[in-house]
């Protein structure tokens, strides 16, 4: 959308939800949204309480959808005081939103021209790649919903304009101005000065983000030929002997699309780095690499990779579900010289040695679920059912 005159194709027949703040962005993106898909259209508020106003700002927003006959929602969230409070503010309101979406749903947030080009400053003055310098996509998938910034190519100016000129009143917030804050350090004091010594400096500013998210789709396609071709992922795990086979460049290129694609923070290059080293170690060195709430860990020639705050539910174990309503079953888990005896198999073998052949990671031995009736092991969970002869020595 290049204006505020004219519907969003995009935007037709979608069920839109809208992040509402209650500043003169949202406010306007709320007012067109309203005027142009009518009955398709709520709103989410995140009340972030960092504000002695945040409530005042809820009940505005409340108001507002109230007498547009909107849907509404406030979210509260309480953010713990860091030195790095604004990310922090951004996770969490993007893992609220996420949360409360429908499928297929389109959450519409406010980003205009203006905060694109202060994004792409922070992430050039930050040391950022392709990825960070291409700053925010108009269009990217969100859970099982999608994102979209419908006013990415509207300035500031046109947004105040349109505001005056249908009477719109929204809320100011309090923080805006501390240059405590780097972006804000960015809109009150450096930008302006930018813009008296360079015409159309944010125009051209977003065009050099929309230059560099076109060179991230490249690199993007480029690790999906290298992956496809070289087979470098298998089960969601990374092939480290394949993926050694490439240059440097396209192994970290690799690395940080496999990454992405899981949804996690991106490391540093440190880190990049020293995943780089690990992967030529020797193959029975312990490898664990730890950034944020993440871990990469190698076994067998594979690269696993854990999100630890959010890791998923285990499927149901058939072996449970096929046993579980036998009287006297009971629950164990290994214990350090054990053998079993395989269901089919003519002799015992150590417990170790079967976990080592059905490649089962050390880290997730000892987590796996034995199950015995009457004292006898009947199977164990990822590896199968068990001998009635000779179960457990």
């Amino acid at each position: 959308m290049e204006d505020l005159a004219n519907k969003d194709p995009y935007l037709v027949g979608k069920k839109i939800v809208i992040a509402l703040s209650g500043g003169i962005d949202s406010v306007v993106l709320f007012h067109y949204l309203c005027s142009n898909y009518s009955g398709n259209v709520r709103a989410i508020h995140i009340n972030h309480h960092l504000s002695k106003f945040c409530d005042d700002w809820s009940k505005f927003c409340f108001e507002l959808c109230k007498n547009n006959n909107i849907n509404f929602k406030s979210i509260d969230i309480n953010i713990k005081k860091s030195s790095n409070i604004e990310e922090n503010a951004r996770i969490s309101r993007y893992n609220s939103l996420k949360s409360n979406l429908s499928k297929n749903e389109v959450l519409c947030t406010a980003h205009h021209q203006d905060d694109q080009a202060e994004t792409l400053l922070l992430q050039l003055f930050r040391g950022s790649g392709v990825a960070g310098l291409a700053s925010m996509p108009k269009l990217k998938s969100f859970g099982q919903a999608y994102l979209y910034r419908p006013l990415l190519n509207i300035g500031k100016q046109q947004i105040s304009e349109y505001a005056a000129s249908h009477h719109l009143q929204w809320v100011e917030d309090d923080s805006n101005d501390n240059t405590q804050f780097k972006r804000n350090l960015l809109r009150v004091e450096l930008i302006p000065k930018l813009k008296n010594s360079f015409e159309s400096i944010i125009k051209n500013i977003s065009r050099s983000a929309a230059h560099q998210a076109e060179a991230l789709t490249l690199l993007h396609d480029l690790a999906e030929i290298d992956i496809a071709r070289f087979n470098l992922i298998v089960d969601n795990k990374i092939q480290i002997n394949h993926l050694i086979k490439l240059s440097s460049e396209r192994i970290t290129n690799v690395l940080r699309f496999y990454i992405n694609q899981r949804g996690f923070l991106m490391p540093s290059n440190k880190v990049l780095d020293e995943l780089l080293t690990v992967m030529s170690a020797k193959s029975d060195a312990q490898v664990l690499l730890k950034w944020h709430c993440y871990e990469v860990r190698r076994y067998n020639g594979e690269l696993y990779f854990f999100d630890t705050e959010h890791e998923g539910v285990k499927l149901q174990c058939p072996y449970f579900k096929k046993l579980q309503h036998i009287s006297n079953l009971e629950v164990r888990f290994r214990k350090d010289g054990q053998r079993v005896k395989l269901k089919g198999k003519d002799h015992s073998s150590s417990l170790k040695k079967v976990l080592q052949e059905s490649n089962i990671p050390p880290w997730e031995r000892d987590k796996l679920r034995m199950y015995y009736v009457d004292g006898q092991l009947k199977a164990m969970e990822s590896i199968g059912e068990m001998s009635e002869v000779l179960t457990d020595v």
